[in-house]
């Protein structure tokens, strides 16, 4: 639910409300999806693409961590999950441009294979939207903190 800052106005509150419940659920969805396909290939064929399955498992625990950060909430929280949003669009960038550059080091996809093409391009666009959301959700609980010191003066 939204929380109302000093002068009236309504904020976004945690960061698991409105838009940013979205966000936890596409990322909870994306941790789950690559956590059990990395999970089966690295345990059932490890020895045909050991780095793309690895990247694949790294790619499902930066997922399973920003949507615990995402569900927490808090300063804390909000610093790690931006920091990790960040990394995970590193990672998109590079691992998308090696496989493009070089994809016999890849025999098989990644989760950020082509910049997350087989899968809509959404790791591309999840930590770019994450971050959006992070910022302006800290934009917006700064406002609130100088609102209710100059209110409370």
């Amino acid at each position: 639910m939204a929380e109302e800052a000093a002068d009236g106005r309504k904020t976004r509150g945690t960061l698991s409300h409105g838009p940013g419940r979205l966000l936890v659920t596409l990322y909870g969805i994306f941790a789950v999806g690559a956590a059990s396909r990395s999970a089966y290939q690295l345990s059932t064929r490890f020895e045909e693409a050991p780095l793309a399955y690895t990247l694949s498992a790294v790619a499902a625990v930066v997922y399973a961590f920003i949507t615990l950060c995402l569900v927490r909430g808090g300063d804390g929280a909000r610093r790690a999950a931006l920091a990790c949003c960040g990394a995970e669009l590193a990672g998109v960038l590079v691992v998308g441009t090696w496989t493009l550059v070089e994809p016999e080091a890849f025999p098989d996809a990644t989760v950020w294979s082509d910049y997350g093409m087989g899968y809509l391009f959404f790791p591309l666009v999840l930590p770019v939207t994450g971050l959006l959301w992070l910022r302006g959700d800290r934009r917006d609980r700064r406002e609130q903190r100088a609102a209710s010191g100059a209110g409370s003066q």
